[in-house]
């Protein structure tokens, strides 16, 4: 079973692509279910999903504000924990349609054959297509600087393309509780990883292209903000080293 698992701000343009691309892919989804988790949208996004009647099953989780990414994965997550079994694999992709569904396929295999997460990684031998060039910086220079601070052997820590095993979820959030994703932004998903590597989680990657060119409209990403949040993250991390 897997289940899937989407934040989404504002992706009227992009969402009805990516249900499209989901929904001609059976194999991936039978047996589960896609979660939009709506992060305050004003544009009709979550109202789309909502009217979704394929075979594609298809649950909202609406926000009333704008909370950010790391408040939509946590109650994405924590909904797709009540309905999957142990043996589940949660699949969170990007919702304006720049996750290649190409490669989810082979990173499900790469799970079911003993990792416990595995990254879709545009570093490692993948590619990063038709992406502005302050957002390549930024992406090599988070994964670069949390490689060296937190001590963590991936190449890519940001992207929001991932395959989780459920029961190392279920740790994780057994672990840490309400503190486990505590950034908004952009770098919950880098603080995520992290906190899982701590938990001697198997942690593999896929190489995959991510083409910017499918996406309509512009991303959500802020740079200094998230440049923030990735300093808040680093700054924790070097102080529970400390206290280690």
């Amino acid at each position: 079973m897997n289940v899937f698992v989407v934040p989404a701000y504002n992706e009227a343009q992009n969402l009805p692509r990516l249900i499209a691309d989901l929904e001609s892919r059976p194999e991936l989804w039978q047996g589960g279910r896609l979660i939009v988790v709506d992060d305050g949208s004003d544009d009709g996004t979550a109202e789309i999903a909502c009217a979704h009647s394929g075979p594609l099953s298809i649950e909202v989780i609406r926000l009333t504000t704008n909370q950010g990414p790391g408040r939509a994965f946590d109650l994405g997550f924590r909904r797709a924990l009540e309905i999957a079994p142990d043996e589940a694999l949660i699949v969170t992709l990007e919702a304006d349609s720049t996750s290649d569904l190409d490669a989810v396929a082979e990173m499900v295999a790469t799970a079911r054959s003993g990792a416990d997460i595995v990254l879709a990684s545009h570093h490692a031998n993948g590619e990063l297509v038709n992406v502005r060039a302050h957002r390549r910086f930024l992406s090599r220079a988070a994964a670069y600087a949390i490689r060296r601070t937190a001590g963590l052997d991936a190449r890519t820590v940001s992207s929001f393309f991932r395959v989780y095993r459920a029961t190392a979820l279920r740790a994780a959030y057994e672990l840490h509780g309400d503190s486990l994703i505590r950034e908004s932004g952009f770098a919950c998903k880098a603080e995520l990883l992290i906190k899982l590597d701590r938990m001697r989680v198997r942690i593999a990657e896929v190489p995959v292209a991510l083409d910017w060119s499918r996406r309509e409209g512009e991303s959500k990403m802020r740079v200094l903000p998230t440049v923030g949040g990735y300093a808040r993250m680093m700054m924790r991390q070097a102080s529970a080293k400390e206290r280690a």
